[in-house]
């Protein structure tokens, strides 16, 4: 097999000419013919056994030409372009083939490859990062949901529901007179002033005792997800089995002791927490850092990307949450049947993020290159070890399953960041 030729016929197009030798073609018929021998009945001899030369001569010569050729593909196709030098995408590829005889065939080629793209400025990027200042309202943020998780719930007799509390309530959903699928509940806990249910439905609820049955109207938002609901007009029949509040602990030292392992006052219980949010902080200011950065450099990258690289993204995004649902006891198809999606809404979605995801990729790749970054030995050394710690499988396992040539590019790709990050500005 050889590289006949190798043209650039549009922009991220790239048209290979190949040539099979006659060899490796013949190799390819006889392992087609031993294949599907035994599925070939020929008058005189027993199924299976019709030899070759017999088979060609009753249907041709050509009889098993396209699915040997089918067979070399994809080695003789990725040999090319490995002497091309050229960095391909998973995109269609057009085949065509333009001479084929015993002695061998010759195709031609046309694949989408990686963009060119170029980007200036990358250092000394500006910024302003959020804050990670601990203060007071913050920390007493932290302890209002210490005292929330260890709180008690009472029943009320004496008052009608209030924003606070939880309301025990069956409903039932109409639109235009009709019951609607997904609009029918009975006794569902629902926190007043929670914004759990669509605009208006909570506060409806307020004002109300228990053993009341009473409608309220709601209108649904326009960007509702079930598409017979978007912006209709709705009543929902109510009936409150019981009404709920929450009792708070007593901010003292006894609380303290129930809720914290090493803090036995409230102020040593404050200062707790003052550190535990400062770590905290401090990781999403960091975070924020980096998600700000990365939006400036999706911007400044320029060049034509082929749309494959993004759609291809936005996949490689919704395997990885139907993997993560997978993990929880549902599937991707599940999910999309209950949330009123179908693949294609679904990938929209993951449009935007994928297409950052790509520009910042192609952008960090182009910074490697023009500063000259490596990533050593003991890097990936480093890395194997993480991975292998991460998904507890032994070390030597992890090396084989992952090719070094890729991880390396990962880690050059993370020094360019960090490159990006120490030279920016940031306020």
């Amino acid at each position: 097999m050889s590289l006949v030729a190798s043209n650039k016929v549009e922009t991220n197009r790239h048209e290979l000419t190949v040539s099979v030798d006659g060899e490796t073609f013949k190799k390819a018929i006889n392992a087609v013919y031993k294949k599907q021998v035994k599925n070939i009945n020929i008058p005189g001899f027993r199924k299976g056994k019709a030899p070759k030369a017999i088979i060609e001569k009753m249907y041709g010569k050509e009889v098993f030409y396209e699915d040997a050729m089918q067979n070399i593909y994809p080695n003789a196709l990725q040999e090319a372009i490995d002497e091309a030098g050229i960095r391909v995408i998973n995109d269609k590829i057009d085949l065509d083939v333009t001479e084929v005889s015993e002695n061998g065939f010759t195709f031609k080629a046309v694949v989408t490859t990686y963009p060119e793209v170029t980007i200036e400025d990358y250092k000394g990027i500006e910024i302003e990062a959020k804050s990670a200042e601990v203060t007071e309202e913050k920390i007493n943020e932290e302890i209002d949901k210490a005292r929330q998780r260890a709180s008690r719930l009472e029943t009320v007799t004496d008052r009608p529901a209030q924003k606070g509390d939880i309301a025990v309530i069956d409903f039932e959903g109409f639109k235009d007179g009709v019951a609607f699928d997904g609009g029918k509940d009975e006794d569902y806990h629902l926190t007043l002033g929670s914004g759990s249910f669509i605009p208006g439905f909570e506060e409806q609820i307020e004002g109300h005792s228990t053993d009341e049955e009473f409608t309220i109207n709601v209108t649904f938002p326009e960007d509702y997800q079930a598409e017979d609901l978007k912006g209709a007009a709705v009543e929902f029949k109510i009936k409150i089995n019981e009404i709920q509040t929450r009792i708070l602990p007593e901010l003292d030292d006894d609380f303290v002791k129930d809720t914290s392992e090493e803090a036995s006052t409230v102020d040593e219980y404050k200062e707790e927490i003052r550190k535990n949010l400062a770590e905290e902080l401090e990781k999403e200011r960091d975070a924020d850092i980096e998600n700000k950065l990365a939006d400036a450099l999706s911007e400044k990258v320029q060049g034509e990307i082929p749309q494959a690289m993004y759609d291809n993204k936005a996949e490689d995004m919704i395997r990885d949450f139907d993997m993560r649902l997978r993990s929880q006891g549902m599937d991707l198809d599940t999910y999309m049947q209950y949330v009123g999606l179908n693949r294609d809404s679904l990938k929209e979605q993951y449009a935007d993020r994928a297409e950052k995801s790509v520009k910042v990729r192609l952008a960090l790749e182009k910074i490697v290159e023009a500063e000259n970054i490596e990533a050593t030995d003991e890097d990936a050394e480093d890395e194997f070890k993480t991975l292998a710690e991460m998904y507890n499988m032994e070390l030597d396992r992890v090396k084989k399953l992952v090719p070094i040539a890729d991880l390396k590019k990962d880690k050059a790709v993370e020094k360019a960041m960090k490159l990006v990050k120490d030279t920016a500005v940031i306020k």
